[in-house]
């Protein structure tokens, strides 16, 4: 009989939550070619529900494997967020700016967390602190589906995120 995953919580992994009330939902590394791009972690509510994700707080934490400009990361998150929902050229190039703004270069090593505030917008952290917002709902949405859409191009990363929610009786 296979084993189910159960509920991963933050003392189990030694990290605390990001914010007060989430819980680790899951983890996963990206690669491509056979190396390490990041390792994103995912934070959810109790009862979070995969099918509306934009309609409830989570923070999505990537640490880096590789080197990165924040144009870089800007520009791929744009081609990414595509897959989740279309947009107009004058909102892309916006978000593209917005983006590369609130976003810092990045090292090996580094950690960057996401935080998805619903009907607000994302706020990006590093070493604790803010490093950057992009007050747009929309934006938000498309950002975090990156990863949580059914249409993410990584879906298998989709599914490591989403382990504890499974769980829990969810796609």
């Amino acid at each position: 009989m296979a084993q189910q995953p159960r509920p991963a919580h933050a003392a189990e992994h030694g990290a605390a939550a990001p914010l007060s009330g989430l819980r680790l939902s899951g983890q996963g590394v990206l690669r491509f070619l056979g190396f390490e791009v990041y390792r994103a972690r995912l934070w959810v509510s109790p009862g979070f529900d995969a099918a509306n994700y934009s309609a409830q707080p989570l923070a999505l934490e990537l640490t880096y494997h590789r080197d990165f400009s924040a144009q870089a990361i800007a520009k791929r998150s744009l081609e990414e967020m595509r897959r989740a929902g279309s947009f107009i050229p004058e909102q892309a190039a916006r978000w593209q700016q917005a983006l590369q703004a609130a976003l810092p270069d990045v090292t090996s090593g580094d950690r960057l967390l996401g935080i998805h505030q619903p009907g607000v917008g994302a706020t990006f952290k590093m070493g604790g602190r803010v490093v950057g917002e992009v007050a747009d709902a929309e934006f938000s949405r498309l950002f975090f589906g990156i990863w949580l859409s059914p249409q993410t191009s990584e879906p298998s990363l989709r599914q490591q995120l989403l382990a504890a929610t499974r769980t829990a009786g969810q796609p």
